[in-house]
Formats: structure tokens, C-alpha cells, sequence
């Protein structure tokens, strides 16, 4: 990395709250996330000198859209700031602060802003799916399903039990893992969730399939919720820490990046992945990248992993990719305890977006945000002990849009 761009730290909003049933609408939803960073961050409006916003269909749940517009009315001293809007389906978070480190290391602004919001709890499940849906191909791909991303990733999960062999149970486990560390998150949308045994067996009327062999227990939940943080300049987050008292070397920052795009139909990406060891190879390429420019070996040098689990089979083939397990095996760091919180490379000690929860928009920031509270020792009851370094990956579509980061001090 040419230059370092640092994590001031930034804001959550609380992602089991239903801004409809509150009386409460997009903007404010931008509010809640822009507001809580200033006030927890201790950093004044006047100070921001660009904003980028992470959204995928705030068109269609919201008919809402021109919302840099909307970032600047939340304070009149954001009034004339450059914002942008980003969408990559479920990693345009993640693409709002790729513009967003690029601005600093071209020495453009020396503090920035990064928002992702989504409102999608305003309509019903069916309206959802098919708004969601606007992120697969459109009249080429999952034309029949009723739920198109349930399709997709069982499409996902069938070619892995073909190639490798996969079983219910496993992917049981990686929910009832992340259920478990959502409990310890204070803005999670299932921490106060009773759930039943049950709801990780193949018990048809508790956990009935959703598409194919997808089970309930399997997918990710319909979020409303915000994440914000601030990027800095080394010359800004200097500043910070004297203005503050705090240890310079103590502010995180992005150490490595990845971030590649694959072709959008699934069959295509399937067909690529024929021929290489590891399924997913511009996946697998993606965290390379990042380790690469991170300057670290790999998963031996990594605290925790924030991953996208937006279906409990992605978080089985994220564990291969990242290399705590060769292809195929992602079964034994699952059977070894390996990915719990007290195991060796815990992953989505947050609950991950199956439990915390998945506002699309959002999630690639409340991923670094996440990955900025456990290297500076402030995720409380979901801390990995010790944390130094903590990479995360972000998709967007049917793995189609790749991100990854690592963040460390």
C-alpha cells in the first residue's frame, strides 16, 4: 500500500430495530448511522471533507435514490462537501470505501466520511425477494425461483456436494455459531432471539427448505440498519490522536486490499472454477490480494475474520478460500471448533450477517468497523482477546463483486 489510510472509528445502528414500525424512514435511518459517528468519534461535521454512501436498491424499497444529497442535510456544516453513492448489490459498502481510500492516497482529502445504509423491512418478504433479485441477471438466471438468492446459493451448495461431498449438519454449525456470538453484540438484530434446538435440525416444520436444499436456518435475514466510519490521512489521524491524547501507533488502518469482479451469470463462474483447486479462483485471488498487500503470509497472521454469510454455504466456501482449511475441507475447522469464538481463527465473532444481520448497503462498512473494534480492543463481549489483525470479505451478487480487507495497528 503506497500510502496508509487509517479507521477513526465510526457507528452501528441498532439492526434489530424496524424503521417503519418506528415511525421512521430512509433519511432517517442515514441520520441515526452519519449522527452516532460524530457524537462516538468525537469528530466535528466541519471536519468531514467528502462523503461516499453505500446503497443497492434504495430506488425500489424506498423510491428513494440522490442520496449524497441527503447525507449533506443532516448538518449544515456538511453543506457543499463531494459526496457519491455506490452500489455493488451486497459489497457496495465495501466499493463506497474503495472511492473513498483512493481520495486519501491521491492526497485529494485528509478526512472522509464512508455510509452505507438499507431500509428493507418496510415491505413484504415475497416484494423483498424481488427487489434483491435485481442483483442476479435479470431474465437469464433464476427465472423461476421464488426466491431467486436461496436459488442461487443452493445452486452453490449442490455443485460442492458433487465435487466434495457436504453435509446439513455442517452448515448447521456455522449458523448456530454465528446465532451464539450474536448474543454478545448489543446491536444485533437476533441477540434477544429465543431460538430452538430444533431450528438447526432438518426438522421440516421448524426449518423447512427454502429452495433446494437450503433450509431456513441457512439464510441470512431481511435488515434495516447503518454503519458508518471515518478514513483518515496519516497527517489527519496524527493530528487526532495528540487532539484526543491517544497513541498514534494505537489507530487502525487498512493494511491490504482485494477486490475483483467475475462474470455475472453463476453457470459462468461455476464453469471457471472447474479446472482450478480451488472452486471460487477470483475469490481465492481476491484474498490473495489482500495478504499480498497487507505484507502477511496468510491465515497464520490473521486474529479473526469478519466474512459475508449471507447463506451459511457462503461462509463454508469463505473458510476454504481464505485458507484455514484446503478445498473441500472446510468440514474439519468446523467439527475442530476452529471458527468459535475461543477457537484459532475465529470467524464473524459479530454473528456474522445471518445473526448481527444484513442491511445490503451497510455491510461492507459494519465490517470494518467491526474489524477497527477488535484491533483496538473495544468490541466488549464479542472481543477476540489479543486481536492485532482481522481481514474481511464482502460479496456482492452470486460472488460476482469481491472485496476484502485487512485492517490492523
Amino acid at each position: 500500500m503506497s500510502k496508509k489510510v487509517f479507521i477513526l472509528g465510526g457507528y452501528q445502528t441498532d439492526f434489530a430495530l424496524n424503521y417503519k414500525r418506528a415511525g421512521k424512514d430512509l433519511y432517517d435511518l442515514l441520520q441515526d448511522s452519519v449522527i452516532g459517528a460524530f457524537e462516538k468519534t468525537d469528530i466535528a461535521p466541519k471536519e468531514v471533507e467528502s462523503a461516499h454512501i453505500g446503497n443497492f436498491v434504495g430506488e425500489l424499497f424506498c423510491g428513494q435514490g440522490q442520496l449524497g444529497g441527503m447525507f449533506v442535510s443532516i448538518h449544515p456544516d456538511l453543506a457543499g462537501i463531494p459526496t457519491a453513492r455506490h452500489e455493488a448489490a451486497c459489497a457496495s459498502g465495501s466499493m463506497a470505501v474503495f472511492n473513498a481510500m483512493a481520495e486519501i492516497e491521491a492526497g485529494r482529502y485528509d478526512l472522509v466520511c464512508v455510509s452505507g445504509i438499507e431500509m428493507m423491512r418496510n415491505v413484504s418478504g415475497k416484494e423483498a425477494a424481488e427487489h434483491l433479485g435485481a442483483a442476479a441477471w435479470i431474465g437469464k438466471e433464476a427465472q423461476d425461483a421464488q426466491f431467486p438468492w436461496p436459488y442461487l446459493f443452493n445452486e452453490i451448495g449442490e455443485m460442492y456436494e458433487e465435487r466434495f461431498g457436504l453435509k446439513q449438519a455442517h452448515l448447521a454449525e456455522i449458523a448456530k455459531t454465528n446465532y451464539e456470538n450474536a448474543k454478545r453484540n448489543p446491536k444485533s438484530q437476533t441477540r434477544t432471539w429465543g431460538l430452538d434446538e430444533l431450528f438447526f435440525t432438518e426438522d421440516e416444520q421448524i426449518n423447512p427448505k427454502i429452495e433446494g436444499n437450503l433450509r431456513k436456518s441457512d439464510c441470512g435475514r431481511i435488515t434495516d440498519g447503518g454503519a458508518t466510519i471515518f478514513l483518515a490521512s496519516e497527517k489527519y489521524a496524527k493530528a487526532y490522536a495528540k487532539k484526543r491524547n491517544i497513541r498514534f501507533e494505537n489507530i487502525p488502518y487498512i493494511k491490504g486490499w482485494g477486490h475483483r469482479t467475475a462474470p455475472m451469470l453463476l453457470k459462468d463462474k461455476l464453469d471457471a472454477g472447474k479446472q482450478s483447486p480451488y472452486p471460487f479462483p477470483h475469490l481465492r485471488g481476491t484474498i490473495e490480494d489482500a495478504y499480498r498487500r497487507a505484507n502477511i503470509a496468510g491465515i497464520a497472521d490473521l486474529d479473526a475474520i469478519e466474512t459475508h454469510d449471507c447463506f451459511t454455504i457462503t461462509e463454508y466456501v469463505a473458510l476454504e478460500h481464505f485458507g484455514i482449511t484446503a478445498p473441500g475441507e472446510a468440514w474439519k475447522a468446523i467439527e475442530a471448533g476452529s471458527i468459535k469464538m475461543n477457537g484459532n481463527i475465529p470467524v464473524n465473532p459479530s454473528g456474522g450477517l445471518i445473526a448481527n444481520g444484513h442491511p445490503v448497503g451497510a455491510t461492507g462498512i459494519r465490517m470494518l468497523l467491526d474489524s477497527y473494534k477488535q484491533v483496538t480492543g473495544t468490541a466488549g463481549d464479542y472481543q477476540v482477546e489479543g486481536a492485532k489483525n482481522v481481514a474481511t470479505l464482502n460479496v456482492g451478487g452470486s460472488l460476482t463483486t469481491m472485496a476484502s480487507f485487512v485492517v490492523g495497528n
